[in-house]
């Protein structure tokens, strides 16, 4: 009961500091929201980021073609080199007929022209469809394939798909490394602000120790006010992460510039982003106040 009481009042501490120095916090508030948003905008970006490697690394396929004269004998040992090789996932098999009867069922140009060809006269060749386990390693796969006897052509985007999930990566990267130095950012302006606060009551303080204060007593109302200033500043940005994302979903469809870019569902991605969020305004404000106290507050 004892403790309950010494956090209610450490609350009600906490609360009337941050107004009675409402220019300092108001400065500590602007900050922690601004770096929120930002962190915010970055782990929406790097989810989506990750969504879209592993939209990517999901249809990413090397379609192999064989050569006209390779024996039924010749894809059986084809397959095995398939299943002995460390970065292929799956493989699925198409014959020249059943790419051209797929291909006549199209109303296109090419495929009404291979509608009036016989089997004999088809310039298709038989292919091989393989999905890799590792994208990054996809050209490498690709040279070890094209080495085999019977394969005639191998295609899978060479250069643009590494390219791509090189670019996604690096984008991950940089918008991690910035929310991380905008957290170490807003931290010290907490202590700073903490530390004015601390100087400001300088006299209470000492009337607090004067009377057996224990330094818990003492501490507390700083650092629940470090968490109530990031509980305030996380409000903006928790409002943008759910009403903004979901707006922005709603406005592009789902995606972004292609259906193959696929953007993540609001649900429940944005209270889970919502929740890092407000974890984070809390414990900025929680460790700068926690490290402004003991430095400023002896014991």
């Amino acid at each position: 009961m004892k403790a309950f009481r010494m956090l209610f009042r450490s609350v009600r501490d906490a609360f009337k500091s941050v107004v009675r120095n409402f220019s300092l916090s108001l400065a500590s508030i602007s900050c922690i929201t601004i770096t929120l948003i930002i962190i915010a905008v970055a782990l929406m970006i790097s989810q989506n980021v990750s969504n879209f490697t592993k939209e990517i690394k999901k249809d990413v396929t090397i379609v192999v073609f064989l050569k006209n004269d390779a024996t039924k004998e010749n894809r059986e040992q084809f397959e095995k080199d398939l299943e002995e090789m460390e970065n292929i996932d799956t493989f699925n098999f198409k014959s020249k007929e059943t790419v051209k009867e797929e291909m006549e069922k199209q109303d296109t140009p090419l495929g009404n022209i291979l509608s009036e060809w016989d089997d004999k006269d088809n310039p298709l060749r038989d292919t091989y469809t393989i999905k890799v386990l590792e994208v990054e390693k996809i050209g490498t796969t690709a040279k070890e394939l094209e080495k085999i006897e019977f394969v005639y052509k191998i295609q899978y985007g060479e250069g643009l798909v590494e390219q791509m999930v090189g670019i996604f990566n690096t984008v991950e990267k940089v918008t991690i490394v910035a929310a991380g130095a905008l957290i170490i950012v807003t931290v010290f302006l907490i202590i700073n602000t903490i530390k004015l606060t601390i100087f400001s009551r300088r006299r209470e303080i000492s009337i607090m120790r004067l009377v057996g204060a224990s330094n818990m007593r003492v501490k507390l109302p700083f650092i629940v006010e470090g968490i109530v200033l990031g509980i305030i500043g996380s409000i903006i940005p928790v409002i943008i992460v759910i009403y903004g994302y979901t707006s922005l979903y709603n406005q592009f469809g789902g995606h972004v510039f292609t259906p193959i870019i696929k953007l993540v569902r609001p649900m429940p991605f944005i209270f889970y982003t919502a929740g890092i969020i407000l974890a984070v305004g809390m414990l900025v404000g929680m460790i700068g106040s926690a490290r402004a106290v003991r430095r400023y507050v002896k014991g």
